[in-house]
């Protein structure tokens, strides 16, 4: 009896001990999947991209991006930038740190090289030419490339997961204020049938780039209750002088250009001067903050409201754009700008003032 009770004891004995090590290995594997240093992401293209989990060091090799990382609060973790947007007017007024930030650049080409010194955990990117660069030199590569309104929001919501910490928060709010701008217009225009046509020129330098339809201007002209005067499809394509002259358009808009040069340009041109829109006034440059509203910038969620009192100055005269500027601002960068400053921007022009 003593022998069977001493056996039993060691039989238990080494079941909890056997117990025991399958719980530490089970622990052990869950432990090893819960510390994981990786996560993988899925850029604009599709492409799964395996990144730190923490990202403190990002090269952003897109000008656009850099404002939306800027938004998003995570521009002490740029380590390469681009060159133009550390020559950017209004980024260097609200961030003067870019200027020390490292731009890999020999003119328009990357320097793989020099982007390797800077140590880059992530590079973002939106040329085929650069990921392709970057990834033969064994560097995590995303896509940020996108061409309308829901790739805006994607590629917003992918560089806030990039970034981690508390960008994803910020993300989501973005997304409640572009979506909530996008209803004011819509229900101020209701019962309004009249959509004014649109024709967007990318700038002054030549008045035959222009976006047709399929673009993201495409996108915020509708969305600010007007039309593309344009039936072609494509970003910045360029069409003859002749064919812009017959989309006869209600408003012309110019990127990268004030009021006052966007009106001086189009009343030297023989052919376009005489369209009705420049004979009547109704030429606009475009506002310019961080980047310009027009094109590939979270500040889209202005540029709607924006569009949206050009075209429909009757339905939108209690909208202060002055006042949604300043307020988009100090909520999203944190910068609180003057009445003046605000007023600069909406005008296209660069900062002179405090």
């Amino acid at each position: 009896m003593h022998r069977l009770v001493l056996g039993l004891v060691s039989v238990a004995t080494l079941l909890v001990v056997a117990t025991g090590c399958g719980n530490s290995s089970s622990s052990k594997k869950s432990s090893s999947s819960s510390t994981s240093t990786t996560k993988v992401v899925t850029d604009m293209s599709g492409k799964k991209v395996k990144i730190p989990k923490k990202v403190t060091r990002v090269a952003d090799l897109w000008h656009a991006n850099n404002q939306v990382v800027l938004l998003l609060g995570g521009q002490k973790k740029l380590v390469a930038t681009t060159q133009m947007i550390q020559q950017q007017p209004w980024f260097k007024t609200v961030y003067p740190g870019i200027s020390k930030v490292k731009a890999p650049f020999a003119g328009q080409d990357l320097q793989v090289e020099a982007l390797l010194k800077t140590k880059p955990q992530v590079v973002i990117s939106s040329d085929p030419g650069q990921i392709k660069q970057a990834r033969n030199a064994k560097l995590p590569t995303v896509n940020a490339m996108y061409q309308n309104f829901a790739g805006l929001r994607k590629s917003v919501n992918l560089t806030a997961d990039v970034l981690g910490g508390k960008a994803p928060k910020v993300a989501k709010e973005y997304q409640k204020t572009l979506t909530n701008n996008i209803n004011y217009v819509k229900s101020n225009l209701k019962g309004v049938s009249i959509k004014p046509k649109v024709l967007h020129i990318v700038s002054t330098a030549n008045l035959d780039i222009v976006d047709g339809q399929n673009t993201i201007v495409n996108d915020w002209i509708k969305d600010a209750g007007g039309q593309n005067a344009l039936s072609q499809k494509g970003n910045m394509i360029t069409l003859t002088t002749e064919q812009l002259a017959k989309s006869n358009p209600d408003v012309i808009i110019v990127g990268q250009a004030t009021d006052a040069a966007a009106r001086k340009a189009l009343e030297k041109n023989p052919v376009l001067s005489k369209l009705t829109a420049v004979k009547e006034g109704h030429v606009y440059g475009n506002p310019q903050g961080t980047f310009p509203w027009d094109r590939y910038s979270a500040e889209e969620a202005l540029q709607v409201l924006w569009a949206a009192k050009k075209l429909h100055p009757a339905d939108f005269k209690n909208l202060n754009m002055t006042t949604k500027t300043k307020q988009f601002y100090s909520k999203y960068y944190k910068y609180n700008l003057s009445t003046t400053q605000a007023n600069q921007i909406l005008a296209g022009e660069n900062p002179t003032t405090k």
